[in-house]
């Protein structure tokens, strides 16, 4: 994959996973270019079908395009960074991840955004002010994190 298409997917999504937030600065594991619609699915190496991602998220999402609501029960879309406003699908109760719709909810459960040592180390980085989860604008009108 070209650098330079590294680099946009990059600056586009502030330098923070564009699934749960986590900003790279202070990741110990290098991120990756999630495939929104994996490629043995057709989806393409372009822009429009690429989102930056924490190792995490990317290996738990996978070429999953959908998850179960485990309100519902039922099978939805997957949150996707370039259709969807990642306002209207999450909010934060500390360091907790809480899905406000049903693609919210089977995102953080796919993704494992909740799973125990996520949260421990988003509550410690929350203490030293090196994850603050109140939401900031970038550019396109994507959400995105600021780490200190």
């Amino acid at each position: 994959m070209e650098r330079s298409l590294y680099d946009l997917v990059r600056e586009r999504a502030g330098r923070c996973c564009e699934y749960c937030r986590f900003p790279e600065s202070v990741a110990r594991l290098p991120f990756h270019l999630d495939h929104i619609v994996a490629r043995q699915h057709g989806g393409e190496t372009s822009l429009e079908n690429l989102a930056f991602a924490c190792c995490h998220c990317n290996r738990y999402k996978g070429p999953n395009v959908a998850g179960v609501d485990p309100k519902s029960r039922r099978i939805v879309r997957l949150f996707d960074p370039r259709r969807h406003v990642w306002d209207e699908h999450f909010r934060w109760h500390g360091a907790f991840l809480i899905g406000k719709t049903p693609t919210g909810r089977a995102t953080t459960r796919l993704l494992r955004i909740n799973r125990e040592t996520a949260v421990e180390t988003r509550e410690l980085l929350m203490q030293e002010g090196a994850f603050v989860v109140e939401p900031t604008q970038i550019h396109d009108g994507a959400v995105g994190c600021r780490a200190a």
